[in-house]
């Protein structure tokens, strides 16, 4: 009998069906992949298990007890935790203070500052994990801060623990500590339910595997009994066929951006490159590396930035994002949730964010205008949405990638700057993206693309230049594109 049963559960939520009857085993011990588009139901499910959010329909059962864990607290009593994709911790306090909040030990009446350290420092020994428990969480990486969060949930004695998209945020070190932590749990006896987008991790850390589509069950395998193109057809329901991007056979245009001695204090420096009506230009490097810091330079968000940054031959002036906007400079960042998108706004209202000017009238929005233009951009991309109305929180994170880009299509910026286009994206979604980005290319845009997949650069630029430690370390263009070329420039590493 699995450790962990789920019985025909079933989630709804406004014009959406999240879960259909739901059902599936877990082994006690072992590390159970979960995978689907996005908007497939994974993360809904885990939250349930998690007692985050409650199901409308069916049966949870953990070592052969039916359970119904109504709160996080009702969770944790019977051994059940989750580390959450999006980490949720108090910025101000310490890792300490973090770990205890809910149970802060006391004497007199106050916080007994030894034992929280104490304490703190047992729960992160238990992961291994070598922090000090009086730095503020606010000046951790996100991959300390989620060893933060995993020492949080293995503290309360957790045997089972469900993990939303652990590597999303990750360096490759991070990733790789992620994954020894992971082995190291599966060996002590936890039962893992992992959810991630990335095949290759499920495929080297996970016994088991069940792929959702559409809220329902699919299929659940041994991981040794299945391969990464059989799960995909399973997540979408079709072959997915890769497609070389139209755009590279097209004579390229005019130059569009040209960014010369660009510069910033402690960030990078003596960055010079061009990209050209109808060209993909990729920049590669390592996490640190100032990738995200010059494509933010470029749209204007650094006021310390020095350099000269040029569309269509006029100069922009630095530090100014009306500047770049009036240029018709567009930026996608890596955080879309936090930079991105207003979250609690509509579908409708994250699209006409950026071309308020002009469908503004003696300072009352056209909604009529705004709706058509919504539409217009939701249609051409393919969003999925209960409605134009939809709060975009609701969204999966694919669909709200999507309105992230919609948002600059809809103002028609020529020069796009998209950082990391695909992260926490499904297999789907990205070649959605993939085909959208070769689009625009096609129709004459500029596109200045940031990406930690060099398989994803790879498949999708003309050209690729890679920043180290700050600086320009050398550029490739798609004739000479290797996965290895690319990672000795990354790390200072000559060719033999």
């Amino acid at each position: 009998m699995p450790f962990l049963e789920f019985h025909g559960l079933t989630k709804r939520f406004p014009g959406v069906l999240a879960l259909d009857g739901v059902s599936f085993g877990v082994e006690r011990g072992t590390c159970h992949a979960l995978i689907g588009e996005n908007g497939a139901g994974k993360s809904t499910l885990g939250k349930i298990l998690a007692g985050v959010q409650t199901a409308d329909g069916g049966t949870i059962r953990l070592d052969g007890r039916e359970i119904r864990p109504a709160s996080p607290l009702d969770a944790r009593g019977l051994g059940i935790a989750m580390v959450h994709q999006e980490l949720a911790f108090c910025p101000n306090l310490s890792i300490a203070e973090n770990l205890c909040l809910g149970d802060l030990p006391r004497r007199a009446g106050f916080v007994d500052r030894a034992a929280l350290r104490a304490r703190a420092r047992a729960m992160l020994a238990a992961i291994g994990a070598d922090l000090d428990p009086d730095a503020l969480i606010g000046t951790l990486s996100t991959g300390r801060e989620q060893l933060v969060q995993i020492a949080a949930a293995v503290g309360t004695g957790a045997r089972v623990l469900v993990m939303d998209e652990p590597s999303s945020s990750l360096s490759a070190a991070e990733t790789r500590e992620l994954f020894r932590l992971v082995r190291d749990l599966k060996a002590r006896g936890l039962t893992l339910l992992y959810v991630s987008h990335r095949l290759e991790e499920l495929f080297a850390l996970c016994d088991r595997l069940t792929v959702l589509r559409d809220g329902r069950h699919v299929a659940t395998e041994p991981i040794a009994a299945t391969n990464p193109p059989r799960v995909v057809t399973q997540m979408i329901g079709r072959e997915l066929a890769p497609a070389a991007p139209l755009h590279l056979t097209r004579p390229l245009g005019p130059e569009c951006l040209r960014v010369e001695g660009l510069a910033s204090p402690g960030k990078f420096a003596g960055i010079d490159l061009t990209v050209r009506a109808g060209e993909i230009v990729g920049i590669a490097g390592i996490v640190g590396a100032g990738r995200s810091e010059v494509a933010q330079a470029v749209f204007g968000l650094d006021p310390a930035a020095t350099g000269r940054v040029a569309v269509r031959g006029r100069s922009v002036p630095l530090g100014s994002r009306d500047a770049a906007l009036a240029a018709g400079i567009g930026l996608v960042p890596e955080d879309r949730k936090r930079q991105g998108l207003v979250l609690g706004l509509s579908c409708r209202e994250n699209i006409s964010l950026a071309s308020l000017p002009a469908l503004t009238r003696a300072g009352w929005v056209r909604r009529a205008a705004e709706q058509t233009l919504a539409r217009r951009y939701t249609e051409r991309l393919r969003v999925r949405m209960p409605s134009l109305e939809a709060v975009t929180a609701g969204l999966s994170g694919g669909n709200q990638q999507k309105i992230a880009l919609a948002k600059w299509l809809a103002r028609g910026c020529d020069v796009l700057l998209i950082d990391e286009p695909t992260r926490g994206v499904d297999v789907g979604a990205k070649a959605e993206i993939y085909r959208l980005l070769d689009e625009l290319a096609c129709e004459g845009k500029a596109l200045l693309v940031v990406s930690s997949e060099l398989p994803e650069l790879i498949g999708l630029c003309r050209r690729i230049v890679v920043m180290r430690e700050g600086r320009l370390a050398g550029e490739l263009d798609r004739a000479a594109f290797s996965e290895a070329a690319l990672m000795r420039l990354m790390a200072g590493v000559a060719a033999a």
